[in-house]
């Protein structure tokens, strides 16, 4: 057997460790298409310390997150809980890199208060200049009556 060991490769650029949350609150500004009062957009910034967001409005909603400068982003966390009412929920993720304007994920989910109440999804990404991250929720996808929400969101 012939073999050899590899020397290791360094990038030019050194890549942030996943767990380095961005600080949305300073980098971004969010456009958001309903808010209740009692849970505005900011709770869901602040992860288990809070409940999250809800709409005020019924259906789907959006949440737009505008960076006053692109973003390289490599992991994109979500955590949805729903304790009270039975419900299939489907979101999708789309970014603004360069102009362009992809889809990165769609996801279907079913809230049971008897069983499956928390939907936690982690995204490694790769994703460079990326100047707004949209965020789709219809939280009833059968029921136009249900109400989104976001317990937490975070971005590395």
């Amino acid at each position: 057997m012939r073999k050899s060991v590899l020397a290791a490769t360094h990038s030019a650029e050194p890549r942030p460790s996943l767990d380095v949350w961005l600080d949305l609150e300073s980098l971004a500004s969010a456009e958001i298409s309903s808010e209740d009062p009692a849970h505005p957009f900011e709770h869901a910034l602040r992860g288990a310390e809070a409940e999250g967001w809800k709409s005020a409005d019924p259906g789907p909603q959006t949440i737009r997150l505008k960076f006053d400068e692109p973003q390289t982003i490599r992991r994109i966390r979500l955590e949805f809980q729903e304790t009270q009412h039975e419900r299939a929920q489907e979101f999708s993720i789309t970014v603004i890199t360069n102009g362009e304007k992809r889809q990165i994920v769609r996801q279907q989910w079913s809230f049971s208060p008897t069983g499956s109440t928390t939907e936690v999804e982690d995204y490694t990404v790769d994703l460079a200049n990326v100047s707004a991250l949209e965020l789709e929720i219809d939280p009833g996808r059968h029921d136009k009556s249900a109400h989104a929400t976001l317990r937490s969101i975070a971005l590395a």
